[in-house]
């Protein structure tokens, strides 16, 4: 809900933005074209408040499109994909036998293919780090 206002307000502002833009005298140079005093807006204290509302607008344009940012990412979720948590969310379910299984190597479980974001944070906080995973050896 969020979301859509902003993303409303955020058209809106664009909208004004280009116009208030496009009512401004050209400071020329621009096709050869000058902005002589012919315009309608040629007062000082018209050009002051387009540039003001300029301004207002753009600050606005950027803590829209921040807040959009903001609001679109709290859906996401917090775990990265590469979590072994994640993996296994995303796998099909485990088989819901309740007997034991016979190959205790295949009851441990497979070390994730990259290392997640806790074993990021633990080896950055000093914490003790988790095992580097082994290398496979060189095939020649």
């Amino acid at each position: 809900m969020l979301q859509t206002i902003l993303l409303v307000a955020m058209i809106l502002i664009s909208v004004a933005l280009a116009g208030v833009i496009l009512l401004q005298r050209s400071e020329g140079g621009a096709l050869g074209m000058g902005g002589g005093p012919s315009g309608f807006m040629t007062a000082r204290g018209a050009g002051n408040l387009l540039t003001r509302t300029t301004w207002i607008l753009s600050i606005l344009f950027f803590l829209c499109a921040i807040g959009l940012t903001i609001v679109g990412n709290m859906d996401r979720a917090s775990r990265s994909i590469v979590d072994a948590d994640a993996v296994g969310e995303l796998a099909a379910p485990p088989p819901t036998s309740s007997a034991p299984a016979a190959d205790p190597a295949a009851a441990t479980p497979a070390q994730p293919a990259a290392p997640s974001l806790q074993d990021l944070e633990s080896s950055l906080s000093g914490a003790s780090s988790a095992p580097a995973p082994a290398q496979p050896a060189p095939t020649e």
